[in-house]
Protein backbone atom coordinates (compact mmCIF):
# COMPACT_ATOMS: atom_id res chain seq x y z
CA UNK A 1 0.00 0.00 0.00
CA UNK A 2 1.22 3.52 -0.80
CA UNK A 3 1.67 6.32 1.78
CA UNK A 4 -1.10 8.95 1.83
CA UNK A 5 -3.36 7.09 -0.55
CA UNK A 6 -5.88 9.42 -2.23
CA UNK A 7 -9.52 8.33 -2.11
CA UNK A 8 -12.69 10.01 -3.37
CA UNK A 9 -15.32 9.83 -0.67
CA UNK A 10 -18.21 9.83 -3.15
CA UNK A 11 -16.88 6.62 -4.71
CA UNK A 12 -16.46 4.76 -1.40
CA UNK A 13 -18.87 2.09 -0.25
CA UNK A 14 -20.26 2.23 3.26
CA UNK A 15 -17.69 -0.34 4.39
CA UNK A 16 -14.86 1.67 2.81
CA UNK A 17 -16.09 4.82 4.55
CA UNK A 18 -16.04 3.00 7.88
CA UNK A 19 -12.48 1.85 7.22
CA UNK A 20 -11.44 5.46 6.64
CA UNK A 21 -12.50 6.23 10.22
CA UNK A 22 -10.42 3.39 11.63
CA UNK A 23 -7.27 4.11 13.61
CA UNK A 24 -4.89 2.03 15.64
CA UNK A 25 -6.59 0.82 18.79
CA UNK A 26 -4.96 -0.04 22.08
CA UNK A 27 -5.73 -3.71 22.63
CA UNK A 28 -6.10 -3.57 26.37
CA UNK A 29 -7.96 -6.86 26.78
CA UNK A 30 -5.14 -9.11 25.59
CA UNK A 31 -2.79 -7.57 28.19
CA UNK A 32 -5.26 -7.32 31.06
CA UNK A 33 -4.36 -10.54 32.87
CA UNK A 34 -0.66 -9.70 32.83
CA UNK A 35 -1.35 -6.21 34.13
CA UNK A 36 -3.63 -7.48 36.89
CA UNK A 37 -0.72 -9.62 38.13
CA UNK A 38 1.66 -6.63 38.05
CA UNK A 39 -0.78 -4.41 39.94
CA UNK A 40 -1.45 -7.14 42.51
CA UNK A 41 2.27 -7.69 43.10
CA UNK A 42 2.93 -3.99 43.63
CA UNK A 43 -0.03 -3.66 45.95
CA UNK A 44 1.29 -6.55 48.03
CA UNK A 45 5.08 -6.24 47.84
CA UNK A 46 5.41 -2.48 47.27
CA UNK A 47 9.02 -1.29 46.67
CA UNK A 48 10.28 -4.85 46.33
CA UNK A 49 7.95 -5.41 43.37
CA UNK A 50 8.86 -2.04 41.82
CA UNK A 51 12.57 -2.89 41.89
CA UNK A 52 11.97 -6.31 40.35
CA UNK A 53 9.78 -4.97 37.55
CA UNK A 54 12.19 -2.11 36.82
CA UNK A 55 14.99 -4.65 36.39
CA UNK A 56 12.86 -7.06 34.34
CA UNK A 57 11.12 -4.54 32.05
CA UNK A 58 13.56 -1.62 31.87
CA UNK A 59 16.81 -3.50 32.33
CA UNK A 60 17.79 -1.22 35.22
CA UNK A 61 18.87 -2.47 38.64
CA UNK A 62 18.06 0.12 41.32
CA UNK A 63 18.21 0.18 45.09
CA UNK A 64 15.16 1.26 47.08
CA UNK A 65 16.82 4.57 47.95
CA UNK A 66 17.35 5.27 44.22
CA UNK A 67 13.68 5.07 43.22
CA UNK A 68 13.12 8.71 44.14
CA UNK A 69 15.09 11.26 42.12
CA UNK A 70 17.42 13.17 44.45
CA UNK A 71 17.85 16.93 44.69
CA UNK A 72 21.38 16.43 43.44
CA UNK A 73 20.13 14.77 40.27
CA UNK A 74 17.76 17.68 39.66
CA UNK A 75 20.60 20.22 40.08
CA UNK A 76 22.77 18.27 37.63
CA UNK A 77 19.85 18.17 35.17
CA UNK A 78 19.54 21.97 35.27
CA UNK A 79 23.25 22.31 34.48
CA UNK A 80 23.14 19.71 31.71
CA UNK A 81 20.14 21.19 29.97
CA UNK A 82 21.54 24.68 29.56
CA UNK A 83 20.03 28.11 30.06
CA UNK A 84 18.19 28.47 26.75
CA UNK A 85 16.41 25.13 27.12
CA UNK A 86 15.47 25.93 30.71
CA UNK A 87 14.02 29.25 29.53
CA UNK A 88 12.00 27.46 26.85
CA UNK A 89 10.49 25.15 29.46
CA UNK A 90 9.71 28.11 31.72
CA UNK A 91 8.00 29.98 28.87
CA UNK A 92 5.96 26.91 27.92
CA UNK A 93 4.92 26.45 31.56
CA UNK A 94 3.85 30.08 31.85
CA UNK A 95 1.71 29.84 28.70
CA UNK A 96 0.05 26.68 30.05
CA UNK A 97 -0.52 28.37 33.41
CA UNK A 98 -2.14 31.47 31.86
CA UNK A 99 -4.49 29.39 29.73
CA UNK A 100 -5.59 27.06 32.52
CA UNK A 101 -6.18 29.89 35.00
CA UNK A 102 -8.95 31.01 32.64
CA UNK A 103 -10.55 27.56 32.97
CA UNK A 104 -10.90 27.71 36.75
CA UNK A 105 -14.57 27.48 37.78
CA UNK A 106 -15.90 29.85 40.43
CA UNK A 107 -17.96 29.12 43.49
CA UNK A 108 -21.34 30.83 43.84
CA UNK A 109 -24.35 31.06 46.16
CA UNK A 110 -27.73 32.41 45.04
CA UNK A 111 -31.13 32.87 46.64
CA UNK A 112 -33.44 31.03 44.26
CA UNK A 113 -36.52 31.89 46.29
CA UNK A 114 -37.20 33.37 49.76
CA UNK A 115 -35.61 31.18 52.41
CA UNK A 116 -33.79 28.99 49.89
CA UNK A 117 -30.14 29.48 48.94
CA UNK A 118 -28.22 27.08 46.72
CA UNK A 119 -24.82 27.13 45.10
CA UNK A 120 -21.49 25.42 44.66
CA UNK A 121 -17.99 25.59 46.04
CA UNK A 122 -14.74 24.61 44.31
CA UNK A 123 -12.17 22.44 46.06
CA UNK A 124 -8.94 20.99 44.61
CA UNK A 125 -7.94 17.34 44.85
CA UNK A 126 -5.38 16.81 47.59
CA UNK A 127 -2.89 14.71 45.62
CA UNK A 128 -2.26 13.78 41.97
CA UNK A 129 0.14 11.38 40.31
CA UNK A 130 1.37 12.18 36.79
CA UNK A 131 2.61 9.45 34.49
CA UNK A 132 5.19 10.66 31.95
CA UNK A 133 6.25 8.18 29.22
CA UNK A 134 9.98 7.68 28.97
CA UNK A 135 12.53 5.07 27.99
CA UNK A 136 13.77 5.97 24.50
CA UNK A 137 11.64 9.13 24.31
CA UNK A 138 11.46 12.36 26.33
CA UNK A 139 8.29 14.28 27.12
CA UNK A 140 8.87 17.38 29.27
CA UNK A 141 5.87 19.02 27.55
CA UNK A 142 3.57 16.21 28.70
CA UNK A 143 4.73 16.66 32.28
CA UNK A 144 3.95 20.38 32.05
CA UNK A 145 0.54 19.71 30.51
CA UNK A 146 -0.47 17.53 33.48
CA UNK A 147 1.35 19.11 36.42
CA UNK A 148 0.81 22.81 35.71
CA UNK A 149 -3.03 22.57 35.53
CA UNK A 150 -2.98 20.54 38.75
CA UNK A 151 -0.90 23.28 40.34
CA UNK A 152 -3.26 25.97 39.02
CA UNK A 153 -6.21 24.07 40.52
CA UNK A 154 -4.51 24.18 43.92
CA UNK A 155 -3.57 20.49 44.28
CA UNK A 156 -1.32 20.27 47.36
CA UNK A 157 0.84 17.31 46.27
CA UNK A 158 1.80 16.49 42.67
CA UNK A 159 4.21 13.61 42.02
CA UNK A 160 5.59 12.13 38.81
CA UNK A 161 6.49 8.59 37.78
CA UNK A 162 8.54 8.00 34.64
CA UNK A 163 10.67 5.08 33.40
CA UNK A 164 14.43 5.38 33.89
CA UNK A 165 16.93 5.18 31.03
CA UNK A 166 19.27 2.19 30.73
CA UNK A 167 21.71 4.19 32.89
CA UNK A 168 19.12 4.54 35.65
CA UNK A 169 18.57 8.23 34.98
CA UNK A 170 15.60 10.47 34.18
CA UNK A 171 15.92 12.78 31.19
CA UNK A 172 17.22 16.22 32.27
CA UNK A 173 14.44 18.07 30.41
CA UNK A 174 11.79 16.08 32.29
CA UNK A 175 13.43 16.85 35.63
CA UNK A 176 13.67 20.56 34.86
CA UNK A 177 10.02 20.58 33.76
CA UNK A 178 9.10 18.92 37.07
CA UNK A 179 10.96 21.61 39.00
CA UNK A 180 9.35 24.42 36.99
CA UNK A 181 5.88 22.90 37.41
CA UNK A 182 6.21 22.64 41.19
CA UNK A 183 6.23 18.85 41.33
CA UNK A 184 6.95 17.52 44.83
CA UNK A 185 8.83 14.38 43.79
CA UNK A 186 9.84 12.34 40.74
CA UNK A 187 10.17 8.56 40.84
CA UNK A 188 12.06 6.26 38.45
CA UNK A 189 9.16 3.92 37.85
CA UNK A 190 7.39 3.18 34.57
CA UNK A 191 4.65 1.04 33.09
CA UNK A 192 1.75 -0.61 34.88
CA UNK A 193 3.83 -0.82 38.05
CA UNK A 194 4.02 2.98 38.23
CA UNK A 195 0.24 3.32 38.02
CA UNK A 196 -0.15 0.69 40.75
CA UNK A 197 2.40 2.43 42.97
CA UNK A 198 0.59 5.76 42.73
CA UNK A 199 -2.81 4.13 43.21
CA UNK A 200 -1.95 2.12 46.34
CA UNK A 201 1.31 3.60 47.62
CA UNK A 202 4.58 1.88 48.49
CA UNK A 203 7.29 2.54 51.07
CA UNK A 204 8.71 5.18 48.68
CA UNK A 205 5.93 6.26 46.32
CA UNK A 206 2.98 7.96 48.05
CA UNK A 207 -0.64 7.06 47.34
CA UNK A 208 -2.55 9.71 45.37
CA UNK A 209 -6.19 10.58 44.73
CA UNK A 210 -5.91 10.66 40.94
CA UNK A 211 -3.55 9.31 38.26
CA UNK A 212 -3.26 11.18 34.95
CA UNK A 213 -1.04 11.15 31.88
CA UNK A 214 -0.67 9.17 28.64
CA UNK A 215 1.14 5.86 28.30
CA UNK A 216 1.36 2.58 26.43
CA UNK A 217 -1.17 -0.23 26.47
CA UNK A 218 0.10 -1.47 29.86
CA UNK A 219 -0.39 1.94 31.44
CA UNK A 220 -3.90 2.19 29.99
CA UNK A 221 -4.76 -1.30 31.21
CA UNK A 222 -3.37 -0.53 34.68
CA UNK A 223 -5.62 2.53 34.92
CA UNK A 224 -8.60 0.29 34.27
CA UNK A 225 -7.48 -2.16 36.94
CA UNK A 226 -6.96 0.47 39.67
CA UNK A 227 -10.05 2.54 38.74
CA UNK A 228 -12.19 1.19 41.63
CA UNK A 229 -9.65 2.58 44.10
CA UNK A 230 -8.34 5.79 42.52
CA UNK A 231 -9.59 8.32 40.00
CA UNK A 232 -7.96 8.26 36.54
CA UNK A 233 -8.20 10.39 33.43
CA UNK A 234 -8.77 8.81 30.00
CA UNK A 235 -6.97 6.55 27.57
CA UNK A 236 -4.87 8.67 25.22
CA UNK A 237 -3.76 6.43 22.38
CA UNK A 238 -1.56 7.05 19.31
CA UNK A 239 -1.60 10.67 18.16
CA UNK A 240 -3.69 11.86 15.22
CA UNK A 241 -4.36 14.92 13.06
CA UNK A 242 -7.07 15.68 10.53
CA UNK A 243 -6.67 18.71 8.25
CA UNK A 244 -9.58 20.26 6.35
CA UNK A 245 -8.23 22.32 3.44
CA UNK A 246 -9.55 24.11 0.39
CA UNK A 247 -7.70 25.21 -2.75
CA UNK A 248 -6.34 28.31 -0.99
CA UNK A 249 -4.14 26.25 1.35
CA UNK A 250 -0.37 25.90 0.94
CA UNK A 251 0.36 22.22 0.09
CA UNK A 252 3.75 22.35 1.84
CA UNK A 253 2.19 23.57 5.09
CA UNK A 254 -0.24 20.67 4.98
CA UNK A 255 2.45 18.14 4.07
CA UNK A 256 4.81 19.18 6.85
CA UNK A 257 2.03 18.91 9.43
CA UNK A 258 1.01 15.45 8.23
CA UNK A 259 4.63 14.26 8.38
CA UNK A 260 5.30 15.89 11.76
CA UNK A 261 2.39 13.97 13.25
CA UNK A 262 3.40 10.73 11.51
CA UNK A 263 6.93 10.89 12.93
CA UNK A 264 5.55 10.30 16.42
CA UNK A 265 4.61 6.67 16.06
CA UNK A 266 3.95 4.00 13.42
CA UNK A 267 0.38 3.95 14.78
CA UNK A 268 -0.15 7.72 14.40
CA UNK A 269 -2.91 8.85 12.04
CA UNK A 270 -2.57 11.75 9.56
CA UNK A 271 -5.57 12.64 7.40
CA UNK A 272 -6.18 15.40 4.85
CA UNK A 273 -9.77 16.14 3.79
CA UNK A 274 -9.96 18.51 0.82
CA UNK A 275 -12.27 19.71 -1.92
CA UNK A 276 -9.34 20.08 -4.34
CA UNK A 277 -7.91 17.13 -6.28
CA UNK A 278 -5.04 19.34 -7.44
CA UNK A 279 -4.15 20.17 -3.84
CA UNK A 280 -4.36 16.49 -2.91
CA UNK A 281 -1.74 15.56 -5.52
CA UNK A 282 0.59 18.40 -4.50
CA UNK A 283 0.35 17.49 -0.81
CA UNK A 284 1.08 13.83 -1.46
CA UNK A 285 4.15 14.69 -3.52
CA UNK A 286 5.45 17.23 -0.98
CA UNK A 287 4.91 14.82 1.93
CA UNK A 288 6.80 12.03 0.18
CA UNK A 289 9.78 14.34 -0.31
CA UNK A 290 9.66 15.52 3.31
CA UNK A 291 9.57 11.97 4.62
CA UNK A 292 12.86 11.25 2.84
CA UNK A 293 14.49 14.19 4.68
CA UNK A 294 13.14 13.25 8.10
CA UNK A 295 15.57 11.44 10.47
CA UNK A 296 12.58 9.39 11.62
CA UNK A 297 11.57 8.61 8.04
CA UNK A 298 10.92 4.91 8.65
CA UNK A 299 8.43 5.67 11.43
CA UNK A 300 6.76 8.42 9.39
CA UNK A 301 6.56 6.32 6.22
CA UNK A 302 5.05 3.38 8.09
CA UNK A 303 2.49 5.65 9.75
CA UNK A 304 1.48 7.42 6.53
CA UNK A 305 1.09 4.06 4.78
CA UNK A 306 -1.01 2.45 7.49
CA UNK A 307 -3.12 5.33 8.79
CA UNK A 308 -2.42 8.24 6.42
CA UNK A 309 -5.07 9.17 3.84
CA UNK A 310 -6.07 12.04 1.60
CA UNK A 311 -9.85 12.15 1.28
CA UNK A 312 -11.29 14.18 -1.60
CA UNK A 313 -14.82 15.47 -0.98
CA UNK A 314 -17.38 17.38 -3.05
CA UNK A 315 -17.77 20.38 -0.75
CA UNK A 316 -17.04 21.75 2.73
CA UNK A 317 -20.28 20.38 4.14
CA UNK A 318 -19.11 16.86 3.29
CA UNK A 319 -15.66 17.65 4.74
CA UNK A 320 -17.16 18.77 8.06
CA UNK A 321 -19.47 15.76 8.20
CA UNK A 322 -16.50 13.41 7.72
CA UNK A 323 -14.44 15.27 10.33
CA UNK A 324 -17.23 15.16 12.92
CA UNK A 325 -17.56 11.41 12.33
CA UNK A 326 -13.78 10.96 12.67
CA UNK A 327 -13.66 13.14 15.84
CA UNK A 328 -9.90 13.80 15.59
CA UNK A 329 -7.52 14.52 18.44
CA UNK A 330 -6.12 17.51 16.49
CA UNK A 331 -8.11 19.34 13.82
CA UNK A 332 -6.55 21.96 11.53
CA UNK A 333 -8.77 24.22 9.44
CA UNK A 334 -6.68 25.48 6.50
CA UNK A 335 -9.46 27.23 4.60
CA UNK A 336 -10.24 30.81 3.52
CA UNK A 337 -12.73 31.38 6.37
CA UNK A 338 -11.77 29.06 9.23
CA UNK A 339 -13.92 30.85 11.84
CA UNK A 340 -17.04 30.31 9.74
CA UNK A 341 -16.21 26.61 9.45
CA UNK A 342 -15.53 26.39 13.19
CA UNK A 343 -19.22 26.96 13.92
CA UNK A 344 -20.01 23.62 12.26
CA UNK A 345 -17.37 21.57 14.11
CA UNK A 346 -18.88 19.30 16.77
CA UNK A 347 -16.16 16.80 17.63
CA UNK A 348 -12.44 17.51 18.06
CA UNK A 349 -9.91 17.47 20.87
CA UNK A 350 -8.11 20.68 19.91
CA UNK A 351 -8.78 22.95 16.92
CA UNK A 352 -6.24 25.04 14.99
CA UNK A 353 -7.47 27.90 12.82
CA UNK A 354 -5.67 29.05 9.69
CA UNK A 355 -2.41 28.30 7.94
CA UNK A 356 -0.18 29.67 10.71
CA UNK A 357 -1.61 27.60 13.56
CA UNK A 358 0.22 24.26 13.36
CA UNK A 359 -0.35 21.48 15.88
CA UNK A 360 3.30 21.65 16.94
CA UNK A 361 2.88 25.25 18.18
CA UNK A 362 -0.25 24.38 20.11
CA UNK A 363 1.13 21.21 21.61
CA UNK A 364 4.40 22.74 22.77
CA UNK A 365 4.12 26.46 23.34
CA UNK A 366 0.72 28.17 23.11
CA UNK A 367 -0.92 26.93 26.32
CA UNK A 368 -4.00 24.70 25.68
CA UNK A 369 -3.58 21.13 26.85
CA UNK A 370 -2.17 18.50 24.51
CA UNK A 371 -3.29 15.50 26.55
CA UNK A 372 -6.33 14.87 24.36
CA UNK A 373 -8.90 12.18 23.54
CA UNK A 374 -7.98 9.91 20.63
CA UNK A 375 -9.63 7.13 18.66
CA UNK A 376 -12.88 9.06 18.28
CA UNK A 377 -13.29 9.75 22.01
CA UNK A 378 -13.59 13.48 21.22
CA UNK A 379 -17.25 12.67 20.53
CA UNK A 380 -17.90 12.52 24.28
CA UNK A 381 -15.09 14.26 26.15
CA UNK A 382 -12.54 17.06 25.99
CA UNK A 383 -8.83 17.03 26.75
CA UNK A 384 -7.23 17.25 30.16
CA UNK A 385 -8.05 20.54 31.88
CA UNK A 386 -8.03 22.24 35.25
CA UNK A 387 -11.51 20.74 35.76
CA UNK A 388 -9.89 17.30 36.07
CA UNK A 389 -8.22 18.46 39.30
CA UNK A 390 -11.10 20.04 41.19
CA UNK A 391 -14.29 18.90 42.87
CA UNK A 392 -17.42 21.05 42.83
CA UNK A 393 -19.61 20.20 45.85
CA UNK A 394 -23.07 21.76 45.94
CA UNK A 395 -24.29 23.79 48.92
CA UNK A 396 -27.89 24.23 50.12
CA UNK A 397 -29.28 26.43 52.89
CA UNK A 398 -33.00 26.49 53.71
CA UNK A 399 -34.90 28.44 56.34
CA UNK A 400 -38.06 26.99 57.85
CA UNK A 401 -40.14 28.97 55.33
CA UNK A 402 -37.90 27.74 52.54
CA UNK A 403 -38.36 24.14 53.62
CA UNK A 404 -42.12 24.67 53.77
CA UNK A 405 -42.07 25.67 50.07
CA UNK A 406 -40.75 22.28 48.98
CA UNK A 407 -42.51 20.10 51.56
CA UNK A 408 -45.31 18.99 49.23
CA UNK A 409 -42.83 18.04 46.49
CA UNK A 410 -40.69 16.06 48.96
CA UNK A 411 -43.76 14.23 50.29
CA UNK A 412 -45.05 13.33 46.83
CA UNK A 413 -41.67 12.20 45.53
CA UNK A 414 -40.96 10.20 48.71
CA UNK A 415 -44.32 8.39 48.42
CA UNK A 416 -43.66 7.52 44.74
CA UNK A 417 -40.28 6.12 45.65
CA UNK A 418 -41.49 4.23 48.70
CA UNK A 419 -39.29 6.17 51.12
CA UNK A 420 -41.53 7.41 53.94
CA UNK A 421 -38.57 8.43 56.10
CA UNK A 422 -37.67 11.10 53.57
CA UNK A 423 -41.11 12.73 53.93
CA UNK A 424 -40.94 12.43 57.73
CA UNK A 425 -37.57 14.22 57.85
CA UNK A 426 -39.36 17.30 56.45
CA UNK A 427 -42.64 16.89 58.33
CA UNK A 428 -40.84 16.62 61.67
CA UNK A 429 -39.17 19.98 61.13
CA UNK A 430 -42.43 21.71 60.19
CA UNK A 431 -44.47 20.57 63.20
CA UNK A 432 -45.99 23.35 65.28
CA UNK A 433 -43.69 24.37 68.09
CA UNK A 434 -40.47 23.36 66.31
CA UNK A 435 -38.20 26.38 66.03
CA UNK A 436 -35.60 24.77 63.75
CA UNK A 437 -32.75 25.04 66.20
Amino acid sequence: MEPLKIVKLAECSQKERELLLKRSELDVDMNLLRVIKIVSDVRRDKDKALLEFTENFDGVKLRADEIKVSEGEICVACEQLGGENVKAIEKAAEAIRKFHIKQLPKGWMKQFSPGMKVGQIVRPLESVGVYVPGGLARYPSTLLMAAVPANVAGVEKVIVCTPPSKEGKVDPAVLVAAKVAGVEAVFKVGGAQAVAAMAYGTETVPKVDKVVGPGNVYVVAAKQVVAPNVSTDFAAGPTEVLIIADSSADPRFIAVDLVSQAEHDIDAAAILVTTSEELALKVREAAREMVKENPRWQVALNSLTRYGRIVVVKNMEEAVKFSNAYAPEHLELMVKRPKALLKKIKNAGSIFLGSYSPVSAGDLAVGPNHILPTGGAARWRSGLSVLDFVKIPTVQELSKDGLRQVADVVKAMAEMEGLPGHAKSVEERLKEGKDGR
